[in-house]
């Protein structure tokens, strides 16, 4: 029973009667939490070496008794991993347990190349940094817990955020009956204060800089962007400070001079940049650079999370704003238009699967292997302009799969490629729908106006007969007075 459990009071007996009921079941008593019930042994934790999980590691130690591997990964975040492995040492870390990878050809490669395809954009604008990130890290967590035959994971991630659904829904796909401890959501360190006053307790080391306030947002980086958020940021009405962004310059701080660079693709992928062949990790990093000089790729926006709220981030994508218009360009000469319809209209549906933690969900494959059979044919090369935080394509060319047609599409004399007169009937067959539409419609108007018109006049009322005038009576002749003169000689 927990330590808030009230006892069950036993129910009063009830006389049997012809038609009584079923005896009720004993009420089970609350059960404590899953994880703790079935005896954990060992867990595997996504560890940075960071305060946070430090504390979480420690914390593992004390609560479940078990025993803990660490696993950190370096996805480009432009931070030291090793001194990772120091603080796992000093934290009791058998050496064997501790495990640190370099995975930046593979996220570029697996996660972000396939979701760039698909020219996924989330709400519109972003560009997924983070929620791409997630199904890697819960991957290899899986591939340590099953390659040391630990039974948990355990993560970072608060319970009003994304993160915490992507790493599990990940893990779960992966390892349907791993146990996940999600420290968040269990303990009552929920202050920064309490945080620290832990982290004296066992002597974990604190910065000074976190013992006092730290930044005023918290960040998140990988080889695709880095975002902002929390703090000072949670005022949607707060424009950021021009030295949060650490990836870009201001547009207005950019060169004054415009840069063209050359992408060349290969079914879909970027696989050289000026002619020059590189790796996908490569690419990113390269076009990371060059977009950061010019000012390109940062957003500032409010979101809709999966959890439910709202939640305003800022992110600096440069690497994968420059993709995501190459992509598109070249797409544009390669792709056949209903092809490049469909795309679009999945596009939503791919971004909401990739935000919200399905990466590893059979919808997310089957939308992938349709993606990918249509960037069979996106091959070629595309030349972009970088100005001031602009993308302008200035070029587009495909030697073997270009569906662009100069004779036809030309406004000169094209030989007979093309019969303009064909374009009247086939205007007519199109419009057959909407004259037949507009048709019925004035009808319909017609035959309402009439109507209206009946209703808006009064009932004629019947028309009663004049009544017979009486037969007109003869009339008198009047006599006419005589002059007096006449009267005399009458006499």
């Amino acid at each position: 029973m927990s330590k808030t459990a009230k006892p069950v009071k036993a129910a009063k007996p009830v006389k049997a009667t012809k038609a009584a009921a079923p005896a009720a079941q004993p009420v089970a008593a609350p059960a404590v939490a899953a994880d703790k019930a079935q005896k954990i042994k060992k867990v595997v934790l996504a560890y940075s070496g960071g305060l946070d999980t430090s504390i979480i590691l420690k914390w593992l130690q004390d609560e479940y008794n078990c025993e803990v591997v660490t696993f950190t990964a370096d996805i480009g975040q432009g931070e030291e991993i090793e001194p990772a492995r120091a603080k796992a040492l000093k934290m009791g870390i058998k050496p064997e347990n501790i495990f640190i990878e370099d995975l930046r050809e593979e996220f570029v490669r697996d996660f972000v190349f396939p979701m760039f395809r698909a020219n996924a954009l989330y709400e519109g604008e972003y560009l997924l940094g983070t929620s791409i990130a997630r199904p890697l890290i819960a991957k290899r967590l899986i591939d340590i817990a099953k390659k040391t035959k630990g039974d948990a994971i355990s993560h970072g991630a608060t319970g009003k955020g994304n993160d915490q659904v992507r790493f599990e829904l990940g893990a779960y796909a992966l390892m349907p009956g791993v146990k996940v401890i999600a420290p968040w959501r269990e303990w009552d360190l929920l202050s920064r204060e309490k945080l620290l006053a832990y982290a004296d307790k066992h002597g974990i080391p604190v910065d000074f800089k976190k013992r006092k306030g730290g930044a005023p947002y918290s960040m998140d980086a990988n080889l695709l962007h880095i975002s902002y958020e929390g703090g000072v940021l949670e005022d949607p009405n707060f424009e950021p400070e021009a030295n949060m962004w650490r990836l870009t310059v201001s547009p207005e701080r950019a060169p004054n001079k415009p840069q063209i660079i050359e992408l060349t693709y290969e079914k879909g992928d970027v696989v050289a940049i000026d002619g020059v062949k590189m790796t996908p990790a490569q690419v990113l990093t390269k076009l990371n650079e060059l977009g950061g000089k010019h000012g390109i790729g940062r957003l500032d926006k409010v979101e809709n999370r999966y959890v439910g709220m709202k939640s305003r981030g800022c992110y600096e994508t440069p690497g994968g704003t420059i993709l995501l218009s190459g992509h598109r360009a070249i797409e544009s000469i390669t792709l056949d238009r209903e092809v490049l319809a469909l795309k679009d209209d999945l596009m939503p549906r791919y971004a909401r699967l990739v935000y919200n933690g399905y990466w590893f969900s059979p919808e997310r494959e089957l939308l992938q292997g349709l993606i990918d059979k249509s960037q069979e044919t996106v091959n070629g090369t595309v030349k972009l302009k970088l100005y001031k935080g602009t993308i302008m394509c200035v070029g587009r060319a495909s030697e073997t799969d270009s569906l662009f047609d100069p004779t036809i599409a030309t406004f000169d004399d094209d030989g007979g490629a093309y019969n303009q007169a064909d374009a009247a009937g086939f205007i007519k067959l199109n419009a057959l729908r909407l004259r037949i539409g507009a048709n019925v419609k004035a009808k319909r108007a017609a035959a309402v106006k009439t109507a209206k018109a009946a209703t808006a006049k009064p009932a004629a009322k019947p028309v009663a007969k004049p009544a017979a005038k009486p037969a007109a009576k003869p009339v008198a002749k009047k006599a006419v007075a005589k002059p007096a003169a006449k009267k005399a000689a009458a006499k």
